[in-house]
């Protein structure tokens, strides 16, 4: 059994689709925070068979709730002060997200001016759904930014 000890101050981000941790790791820029981070893979879940756990040991105004959000909203945020739980975040789907998406359409404004943002917006909440701002291009899986 492995053991990852508790943290004192910071956050857990909990129940992560299996394999996803290092996704949201590159998207939320833990790399380039001064913190300890532990990853864990494919820990056994009751709720979802298997999972992903990230542990972060800083504030967690240094973490961008709308990616993560946008990533995967079913994710459990924990905030940790003096080594225990003291508030559960709720994470809802962003309306707009800012260079978290590209857009894949060679028409789109942001092909030819690189400078743009790219911005998508919230167009079906229930099927969860967004599009590009400019073109209203439909976001894709595969339309992640890499950092």
């Amino acid at each position: 059994m492995l053991n990852v000890g508790k943290i004192e101050e910071g956050f857990v981000l909990d129940h992560i689709k299996a394999g996803k941790s290092l996704d949201i790791y590159e998207h939320l820029q833990l790399d380039k925070l001064d913190c300890t981070v532990a990853i864990i893979k494919n820990a056994k879940s009751n709720k979802m068979e298997k999972k992903d756990i990230l542990k972060v040991e800083c504030d967690i105004n240094l973490l961008d709730l709308d990616v993560l959000a946008f990533i995967d909203h079913n994710i459990t945020v924990n905030v940790i002060k003096n080594g225990e739980i003291v508030e559960k975040k709720d994470l809802v789907l962003p309306k707009q997200i800012k260079n978290v998406i590209k857009c894949h359409n060679p028409r789109c404004i942001t092909s030819i001016e690189q400078e743009l943002p790219h911005i998508f917006y919230l167009a079906d909440s229930e099927k969860e759904v967004y599009r590009c701002k400019y073109c209203e291009e439909k976001y894709t899986e595969s339309a992640l930014v890499k950092h």
